[in-house]
């Protein structure tokens, strides 16, 4: 090959100048292919890491959207009823009590000169006590700043994770009441009458659709009984059990009817509500709640303050703020419209 006038040897090209051609081949001299001081193949020594890509954070896409985590539901006030949460007080408030009043009396013979039969009203002050709960949220200027850089709106997300916290201990105060004080929840308050057992388990395989609508049947005749004939099976009511068992109703009978369907026709104006509260230590219950009677509901969840926020502290470079709440458990004020079955 002729460059700039001289006569150069492709393979003196190759060696000499690093320069090589496409669909061109320089063979080896014998007398090179054993003699392995000449090296041809070998590269200088690298100063630098083998690398064979760049850093990985270049080739990361960071999804803007933020994905909560989802708890379980706080259905206590939900299970008894809209408009039934209820204040009652504020947070200065320690006790309460609820008036209940008993007519009683009883009739004569009727006479010109008889002076007998006579009637009264009883009353009684049912008392409860209130309990007080806090957390606190805090932020910090440079742990503000670091997360901003992941578009993290850290602070308004510490405040979500404080009304969750405190909200959270409310629903479990609705089911189960402040222990040590006069403070009860729907599940464990001393005036709810025995809870009376199921037939068999709903889970075993062997329980079919019929048998759970017995059970369910059962447990309306047992509130019948305490109710002393003043609940009908077109009544407002509430069938309260875990999500758990709640599969349960979907089991057909020998006429593929399944529990739920028959729940609608015969209790027309029964609504179905779950709650994990209902999966105890004892065993699965279940629960059905008359709504109201003659305009007064059966039970209340009630609290002082739903939500109370404090004054924000400053410090050197960060702050802190106290929410607060209150609560009284759930209030029932007739305990006999209430009928439990436990061991499902």
């Amino acid at each position: 090959m002729n460059i700039y006038g001289q006569q150069v040897d492709l393979a003196t090209l190759a060696q000499d100048a690093g320069i090589h051609f496409p669909n061109e081949m320089v063979y080896l001299k014998p007398e090179w292919k054993s003699n392995f001081s000449l090296a041809m193949d070998a590269q200088p020594t690298m100063i630098t890491a083998t690398n064979a890509g760049i850093p990985a954070y270049l080739a990361n896409y960071l999804d803007p959207k933020i994905i909560e985590v989802i708890v379980a539901p706080m259905k206590a006030a939900v299970i008894l009823g809209e408009g039934n949460e209820q204040k009652k007080g504020d947070w200065t408030t320690a006790s309460t009590q609820f008036i209940v009043v008993e007519y009683e009396g009883e009739t004569s013979a009727y006479g010109d000169h008889n002076n007998n039969g006579q009637v009264d009203a009883n009353t009684n002050f049912i008392s409860r006590e209130s309990f007080h709960y806090q957390t606190f949220t805090e932020w910090g200027e440079k742990e503000l700043e670091t997360a901003a850089l992941a578009k993290i709106d850290l602070a308004s997300r510490k405040n979500l994770a404080s009304i969750l916290v405190l909200n959270k201990f409310q629903n479990q105060s609705y089911f189960f009441g402040i222990d040590g004080i006069k403070n009860y929840g729907l599940l464990n308050d001393p005036d709810l009458l025995p809870a009376i057992a199921p037939l068999q388990q709903w889970g075993l395989s062997t329980t079919d659709g019929a048998e759970i609508f017995e059970d369910i049947r059962r447990l309306f005749k047992q509130l019948q009984t305490q109710a002393n004939g003043t609940v009908t099976h077109e009544d407002k009511m509430v069938l309260a059990l875990s999500p758990t068992i709640e599969t349960e109703l979907l089991k057909i009978n020998t006429y593929n009817v399944s529990v739920i369907d028959q729940i609608k026709k015969q209790f027309p104006n029964t609504r179905i509500e779950t709650a994990p509260e209902y999966t105890t230590a004892a065993g699965e219950l279940m629960q059905l709640i008359v709504e109201e009677v003659d305009g007064q509901p059966t039970a209340i969840t009630a609290f002082t303050e739903k939500m109370r926020a404090h004054q924000i502290i400053p410090a050197a470079s960060s702050w802190r703020q106290k929410k607060s709440q209150g609560t009284w458990g759930a209030i029932i004020f007739r305990p006999v419209y209430i009928a439990s079955m436990i061991g499902l």
